[in-house]
């Protein structure tokens, strides 16, 4: 009979991102590019520019739109996914329609890809260039 201790077994560790191999030295780094947003912080940033247009406090608007005033500040600043029906009603309470909400969110996003557009590299090269 065997009075040894079974072997530790390990675990296998999957990487959730690929690794990427090292660079060589005097490479510089590409710019990171920027976060795509998401619609929670599009969403949330229509309602308190809307807010702030009209110079309301979040606590009128909570209560016009029978919200809690920590809810509507978290979904303000894209901390929380609102229901349909919560959206709704922040929108209500600011005199627009759920429809004008989400146009406002959308040309937000519109602008997002403008500016991402822009910025993005229009060529990709593996370090070799030729310019004539």
């Amino acid at each position: 009979m065997s009075t040894q201790a079974p072997a530790p077994k390990e675990a296998r560790v999957i990487p959730l991102r690929p690794q990427t191999p090292p660079r060589p030295a005097g490479v510089p780094q590409a710019p990171p590019s920027p976060r795509e947003p998401l619609w929670r912080d599009l969403v949330g940033d229509a309602l308190r520019r809307e807010r702030l247009a009209q110079e309301r406090t979040l606590k009128d608007v909570a209560e016009a739109a029978r919200i809690s005033m920590p809810y509507l500040s978290e979904l303000e600043r894209g901390l929380k996914e609102a229901s349909s029906e919560v959206l709704a009603a922040a929108a209500r309470a600011l005199g627009l329609g759920l429809g004008d909400l989400l146009s406002l969110a959308q040309q937000e996003l519109t602008r997002y890809e403008t500016v991402r557009r822009r910025t993005a590299p229009t060529a990709r090269h593996d370090g070799l260039c030729l310019v004539a």
